[in-house]
């Protein structure tokens, strides 16, 4: 059972991996708009598509595809910590079902972890991979795989040739307070010798179109604006081609990471203690750590949608030329 955000299906990376070397054969059952994720995941076997929606219980839905998946599978590990998730195992009757307490599941989960306390919260790979029963899980990184015929296709399809642009990801599901301003993506984007491709969801097309418009207004065409324009394996195969990616900490931040493309990662309200881009090749700018900013942010990590306190300095602070300076480093 995975997780229904594309960051968290890419930190599950490692336990699948983990379960796979130890010999057991893994079916994913995913969100629609997360599948592709686990198909860029070679230890995956099978990825089962899940007919709901966000919200609500769904149970009838839930009662017909455990109806259809009923004695497939002697294992269920379910990753998400709604009571709701990890009702489909328990209807299919899958006879291990491992998971975090949370939403009063003990009833629904045979074998079950304890939620660390929310201060002492491991980082999430470690968490997600902890469901294992393995120690040493401080070492995990995930990694994603997308065949290169898939990814040449789909530059075709795009019009894009490998390390030919960068990718900026400038959106953040979880709200304004994890995004960096517009018009510092488009200061950067106008200083890039490459053209940058604007990768998101329909919900973001009008900021990245914000970005393109006001970058394309100082040097004609620099930027691309794809948002809701690609489906998520397209978007998966143009980062896994890009020279580099600059994104806030978000879902296609965590993709990017995976694939060990050259990286630049924003933090505002998030901290990169708990949910880091696990790279060798990520720059990471947060103000928290910058011993240099002054007053410091002791409101950091403040984890909320929008600012408290109605400054957002964790973000409007970062200058166009830090990150252009992280980008080139």
């Amino acid at each position: 059972m995975a997780p229904q955000w594309i960051g968290d299906a890419v930190m599950t990376e490692p336990l699948l991996r983990r379960l796979h070397a130890r010999g057991e054969q893994l079916t994913v059952g995913a969100l629609p708009w997360v599948a592709p994720v686990y198909r860029a995941m070679p230890q995956v076997h099978e990825v089962i598509e899940f007919p709901f929606a966000h919200g609500g219980l769904q149970f009838k839905a839930r009662r017909a595809l455990a109806r259809r998946i009923k004695g497939r599978f002697d294992t269920a590990y379910v990753l998400p910590n709604s009571l709701k998730s990890a009702l489909l195992p328990l209807l299919a009757g899958i006879p291990k079902r491992v998971g975090y307490l949370g939403e009063a599941r003990i009833g629904l989960l045979t074998h079950r972890l304890k939620n660390p306390a929310k201060g002492q919260r491991p980082p999430m790979v470690a968490f997600y991979s902890a469901l294992s029963g393995e120690t040493g899980l401080e070492a995990d990184r995930p990694q994603l795989h997308m065949p290169a015929d898939l990814v040449e296709r789909s530059l075709a399809e795009l019009g894009l040739r490998r390390g030919g642009f960068h990718v900026f990801a400038p959106g953040a599901e979880y709200g304004p307070a994890k995004r960096w301003p517009a018009q510092n993506f488009s200061a950067v984007a106008q200083e890039l010798l490459l053209p940058v491709l604007l990768l998101g969801s329909g919900k973001e097309s009008a900021l990245c179109e914000e970005i393109a418009g006001a970058a394309n207004a100082r040097r004609p065409g620099v930027c691309i604006n794809l948002a809701g324009k690609t489906s998520l394996i397209q978007a998966l195969c143009a980062i896994a081609a890009a020279k580099s990616v600059v994104s806030n900490d978000s879902g296609l931040m965590h993709v990017a990471a995976a694939f060990g493309v050259p990286q630049v990662a924003i933090f505002g309200s998030s901290s990169p203690l708990h949910t880091p881009p696990l790279n060798t090749q990520a720059s990471v700018v947060w103000l928290k750590n910058d011993t240099s900013y002054q007053p410091p942010l002791d409101c950091a990590p403040c984890f909320a949608r929008e600012c408290p306190l109605g400054h957002t300095r964790c973000l409007n602070d970062i200058s166009a030329e830090r990150v252009l300076q992280a980008l080139r480093a």
